[in-house]
C-alpha cells in the first residue's frame, strides 16, 4: 500500500471540516487528528463517524503527541496562528496556514509550489488571493510595467464564517501584499463584498490592471494556460469574462464553483483555499514518499 503523510487539522470550522472530507479521498494524505474546541459539535461527530481521532485540547493535542503528525493544517485565525507558529517551529512540523497571518512564505500552487517545498511554514494567503493572484501574476509576466492592480471578490455572506469576519482587516492587507508580491505591481487594492442574496451566489472575482502598453493577445494566451493548470486542483475555477482592454486598463473576471464536499457548491471562496492547501500538502507527501512509489 502507498505510504501516506499523517496530517492534523487544527480548527473545526467550515474550512477545517471541508478539509477533512477532501483529505479522506486523497491518495497521499491521512488525517490522524481533527482538533477543535467542542467534542459534542456536529463537525466533531462527523470526524468521529469517519474514524478520525479527535481532540478538544487545541494545539496542546499536537504538543502531547507530536509524532502522530507530519503536517498540520492551521484553520483557526490569524491571531491564533501567531501563537501556534513558534510551537510548530519548535516541534519541527510542517504547517500549512490557512489564515491571513503572513508568517510563512506566501504560497499559490499554480505559481510557486516548488519554491515552498523546502519550507516548514507556508501561508495560503486568502481565498481572494488564491482566486486572483494567478491572474495578477500572469499580468505581471506579460507586462513589466504594471502600475496598479485592483481585485474585487464577491462571495455569499453565508460562506463567510466567524473567523472570516474576524479577519477582514488581515484579509485585505494580506491579499494586497500577495498581489503586489506576485505581480510586481506598484500599487494594489483588494475589496471583498459579502452578498446576502438568496439564493446564494457563487464566488466571483474581477481583476483590473493598469499598464502602459497592454499586450492583450499575449495575455489571453497566458491566462488560458494558467487557468488550465489551476483547474487541475480547482476544477470549479472558470473564466467568465475574457481579458479585455480599454485605454490602458485590463479587465477580466472568474467564477469559482465549489466541489460540494462538506460545504455547499456556492462556497467557492472556501473551496479554493482548501483545494490549494491540499495541492500543497500532497506535493509535500509526494516529495517525501513519491520516489518509493515510483512517482
Amino acid at each position: 500500500m502507498r505510504k501516506k503523510m499523517k496530517v492534523a487539522i487544527l480548527g473545526g470550522g467550515l474550512i477545517g471540516t471541508d478539509l477533512l472530507v477532501k483529505i479522506m479521498r486523497s491518495p497521499w494524505l491521512e488525517c490522524t487528528g481533527f482538533i477543535s474546541r467542542n467534542l459534542n459539535s456536529s463537525r466533531m461527530l462527523k470526524a468521529i463517524n469517519l474514524g478520525v481521532f479527535v481532540s478538544d485540547k487545541g494545539i496542546g493535542a499536537i504538543e502531547e503527541n507530536p509524532d502522530q503528525y507530519d503536517l498540520i493544517f492551521d484553520a483557526t485565525s490569524a491571531a491564533a496562528h501567531k501563537i501556534h507558529a513558534p510551537i510548530f517551529e519548535k516541534l519541527r512540523k510542517i504547517v500549512i496556514d490557512l489564515t491571513p497571518a503572513k508568517i510563512g512564505k506566501m504560497c499559490v500552487p499554480a505559481v510557486n509550489i516548488s519554491e515552498c517545498l523546502n519550507l516548514n511554514n507556508v501561508n495560503m494567503i486568502t481565498c481572494g488571493g488564491q482566486a486572483s493572484i494567478p491572474l495578477a501574476y500572469t499580468i505581471g509576466q506579460v507586462h513589466k510595467d504594471v502600475k496598479y492592480i485592483e481585485v474585487v471578490s464577491t462571495i455569499s455572506s453565508r460562506s463567510a464564517g466567524p473567523a472570516t469576519r474576524a479577519n477582514l482587516d488581515e484579509y485585505i492587507d494580506t491579499t494586497e501584499n500577495g498581489i503586489k508580491h506576485f505581480s510586481s505591481a506598484e500599487k494594489s487594492k483588494a475589496i471583498l463584498i459579502l452578498n446576502p442574496a438568496d439564493p446564494c451566489i457563487n464566488m466571483q472575482t474581477t481583476v483590473c490592471a493598469i499598464v502602459s502598453k497592454p499586450e492583450i493577445n499575449k495575455l489571453k494566451e497566458e491566462v488560458h494556460k494558467m487557468i488550465t493548470f489551476l483547474k487541475t486542483y480547482v476544477p470549479g475555477y472558470e473564466l467568465v469574462v475574457e481579458p479585455t482592454v480599454e485605454d490602458n486598463r485590463i479587465f477580466m473576471m472568474i467564477r469559482v464553483n465549489g466541489l460540494g464536499d462538506f460545504l455547499p457548491s456556492y462556497a467557492g471562496n472556501l473551496d479554493i483555499i482548501n483545494c490549494a492547501a491540499i495541492a500543497m500538502a500532497e506535493k509535500y507527501a509526494i516529495q517525501k514518499y513519491g520516489e518509493a512509489h515510483g512517482k
